[in-house]
Parts: structure tokens; sequence; C-alpha cells
């Protein structure tokens, strides 16, 4: 019996918030298809497009209010936006953000009558499109894609080949195949299919895509736990100065990685000697440092970035994929400056080409922030690269999920590329990931530390190095358009 329309909404939105449990810090990666499987079964009680999509949006903000409502601490605690219009704002940007399996929602309920074909076909292929759309839009939110749920899963092994937009698709055809699990006819078929789904990851996660490229490089991640409310405050300045340079000094590593930003002030207001001292500690032990800090080359133009020094020359890295109101403000949004104070927020994009960074006999793409939630962005760099390198704060969210959810898309990178990531993070978390998406080691969040360890460099492309996205959004496509001709040729038919 059809659920009414008040308790069907409370239940996508309940299934889209449990959702949030098969992510990072929790990881029970099965939830996902499990939530995604109640909501099919919504949408085939709802045989209304308008009534689906009601649906689709109340299942998206579950997800989104219970995923990343983070960015009410940014808004609030650290950017002193006051704390009723940052709700509003929180919320409003949920409710965008659920727009997108609300159209999922009224275009499968369109396109298609119920059936095993949607569950398997046209709903997984719907939902990669508005994953894949909305890693894009507006410069792109791509947090909370099902398919970043599975990095520790079976399902991962998958991601060289299809990326985390095939992962999401599986999530969902997991989700069909569990509802037939519970219809009459076609369970041992179901139960077959899950089998085999489960089994060929496992498999694929054993293949070795990637070759290693020279011996180990010994690293040295530096965690300097600045809380985000004294990191621009030029009291503190010296202090901030003085405990990179004292982790610098004590590093024995080839490569010592500072996180982002770790010295908050433009390079040509710092004294020479400065980088003259940390290049210097590098060098004594024959290695190289990558440092955060801003730059700029002409009035009006800065960057977020990072530089090498030490034993190789002196190379740049500016960041490319700046964070809407947080590193550039819209066209139209100027009026956000007067509610919002955060430091530095015109930055400049960097070049989108830019060659990886030749340190300790390596090739390093390195990312800034979010810059590797993108992965298309991410294997520009590749196959060149042998290494990966994020410098993040995030610091701005605070004692939220978004440190450990950051995490495990940097092991989604690692796991689509074959290479091994590292991240130096301010507050959390740094780490280092095997080119197998496994996490080798991890420092606790809001702790200062370093984390030593040692990475293999790689070469060689995997399959989604290669082709990216495309295969993937090029079957979600045709199969949308394959269920709208068949749509219109059932139509004229009658």
């Amino acid at each position: 019996m059809p659920l009414r329309p008040g308790r069907a909404f409370l239940a996508a939105f309940l299934l889209g918030a449990a959702t949030v449990l098969g992510f990072a810090p929790f990881g029970l990666a099965p939830l996902p298809m499990f939530t995604a499987a109640g909501l099919l079964w919504l949408w085939q009680e709802a045989a209304a497009p308008r009534r689906a999509a009601v649906l689709g949006f109340a299942f998206g903000l579950g997800l989104f209010l219970a995923g990343v409502s983070w960015v009410y601490v940014s808004l609030h605690q650290f950017g002193a936006m006051p704390a009723l219009l940052a709700a509003i704002a929180t919320l409003l940007f949920c409710a965008f953000l659920a727009l997108f399996p609300a159209l999922v929602g009224y275009l499968q309920a369109q396109l298609q009558r119920p059936g095993t074909s949607r569950q398997l076909l046209l709903t997984p292929a719907l939902w990669v499109l508005a994953e894949w759309v909305r890693d894009w839009i507006f410069t792109g939110f791509p947090w909370l894609a099902l398919g970043y749920s599975q990095a520790a899963s079976p399902l991962g092994g998958y991601a060289p080949l299809i990326g985390v937009f095939g992962l999401s698709w599986l999530v969902w055809l997991g989700a069909g195949m569990l509802l037939a699990l519970v219809r009459a006819g076609g369970r041992a078929a179901a139960l077959a299919g899950l089998a085999l789904l489960v089994a060929a990851g496992y498999a694929l996660k054993q293949v070795e895509w990637t070759q290693p490229q020279g011996a180990p490089v010994t690293v040295s991640l530096a965690q300097g736990n600045i809380p985000q409310e004294l990191k621009w405050d030029e009291a503190r300045f010296a202090a901030t100065v003085q405990l990179y340079r004292r982790m610098t000094e004590a590093s024995a590593a080839r490569l010592t990685i500072l996180p982002e930003t770790a010295i908050p002030r433009f390079l040509d207001l710092l004294d020479p000697a400065l980088l003259r001292s940390l290049a210097q500690s590098a060098r004594s032990h024959g290695g190289d440092l990558i440092i955060g800090l801003p730059l700029r080359d002409a009035p009006g133009r800065y960057f977020n970035s990072v530089l090498g020094l030490g034993t190789s020359p002196t190379q740049r890295y500016d960041k490319n994929h700046l964070v809407p109101f947080g590193e550039f403000i819209p066209p139209g949004f100027g009026w956000v400056l007067s509610v919002l104070q955060i430091p530095l927020t015109d930055f400049s994009r960097g070049s989108v080409a830019q060659a990886p960074l030749a340190l300790a006999g390596q090739k390093i793409a390195v990312n800034i922030c979010y810059e590797d939630a993108f992965g298309e962005e991410i294997i520009r760099a590749l196959p060149d690269a042998t290494l990966l390198a994020n410098v993040s704060n995030v610091a701005w969210f605070g004692h939220s999920l978004a440190p450990h959810q950051h995490l495990q898309i940097a092991q989604l990178r690692a796991l689509e590329t074959g290479r091994t990531m590292l991240r130096a993070t301010n507050t959390g978390m740094t780490a280092i990931i095997d080119h197998h998406g496994n996490i080798a080691s991890v420092l606790p969040p809001f702790t200062q530390g370093t984390l030593n360890g040692s990475a293999q460099g790689r070469s060689g492309a995997t399959p989604y190095v290669r082709w990216g996205n495309a295969p993937v959004i090029a079957l979600a496509l045709l199969g949308c358009g394959l269920a709208a001709l068949r749509r219109r040729t059932a139509a004229a038919a009658l």
C-alpha cells in the first residue's frame, strides 16, 4: 500500500539523511544501496512525475542537510555571518543541491513506466548525469556523490575503470537488484547479480594498473594545527613561521610538505632570509620542500599557490579551481563581502596547463584544497605525474564531517589514477594514501605533528586516466536517449 504523501516525504528525507552514514567517517558502505533501493520503491509507488520529484527533493534535502551542513560553520563561526542568516543560507544551499535528485525523480517517472528496466538502466543513468552536472555547474560541488561511499568497499575496484560516477551507477544498479529481491520473480537472478558485482569489484582491486617508478621517497607531512581564527592574525605570524621552520628543520625526508597557506603572507612581503633558510634546511639532507603561501605577480592579481624549494630548482603551482565566496566572489554577489569576514576573497585562477613539480626525483601533481574533488582536473597532469599531493586547510569547517569526507575523496583520486596521494593539512586529515586507495597512515585531526613515511612513485595510466568520465557519461546519455525514444514510440502507437 502506498504511503500517504506526508509520510512518503518524511520517509524519503530520512532515507537521504541515513545515506550519509555510508560515507566517512562512518563507513557503512553498503548502506547507500539500501537507501537508494528505498527511494526506488517510493518512486515506483509515486506514479505522477511531480510527486516523484517531491520525493527526490526530500531525499536530497535529507542527504545534504545531514552531510554538508558544515557549510554553516564556515559562514557563521569563521565568516562572522549572523547565525540566522548563516542557517538560512545553508538551508537554501542544501535545497539547491536537492533539486538534482528532484529532477532525477521527475524524469524517471516521466520517461518510463515502473519496472526492472527502470531500476537497472534509466534511474542509474539519470542519477549519474545529475551528479556529473553538479560536478561542473556554477564551478561545481561534487560532494556526496554516491560513488565516494565505496572508496574502501569491494566496488572501489571499479574506480580505475569508470571513476566515481561509474561507482555511483553501480550503487544504483545494486539498489535495483536489492529491490528485485523483495519482488516476486527474478530473485535468483538478482542475488546472482549482486554476488557477481561484488566479486568482480574485489578481483579488480587486485589488479596493478600502474608500475613503480624509481625507489620509494621518504616524506614528512606537516600538520601545524593553527586555529582558523588565529591563522591570519598578524600578531600570530611570527609564531606560525617559527612552528613550520622547526618542523622543516626536524625533517630528514627527501620530500617535506607544508599545508595550504602555511605561511599566511604574500611572498613579496616575506623576509628573503626566511625562504633561504627553509630551502637550506631541505638541501642540507638532499631534500625538497613544498610550501603553501599566497603569491602576487601584478597589481590586483594574486594566487593561492605552492612553492617547491630545496635541492631541485624553485618551482610554483597556482590553484586553478577556486572556491566561490571563499576565494572569489561571483559576479553580482559583491554585497556578500559586507556580511562575511574572509581574507583574500579575490584570488586569480592559475593556468589550466601547469606541469607537475619536479621534486625529490619525482613528478608531483599538486592540487590545493578541494581541487582534488574534481577527478578530470586531477588527470590533466597524468600520466606524466608519478605522485599526487594535496595541501589543504579544512579548519574552516571545524569539528565536522568535512575533513573525513575530504580524505575519502582523496582515496578515490588515488584509486582512479593508480597513484599515491600525499595530504598535508592544517588541522586534518593529514595522510598517506597508497595507489590502491588504502590509507597507509594518518594523523589524528586537530593535533599538531608530522606524519613521516614513504611514497612509491608510479608510472602508467589507468583506463580512467586515459578516458576520464566520457565513457560513463556517454553511456548515461545513450540510456536516457533510448528511454526517451522508446517512450515516444509507445506514445505514437497508441
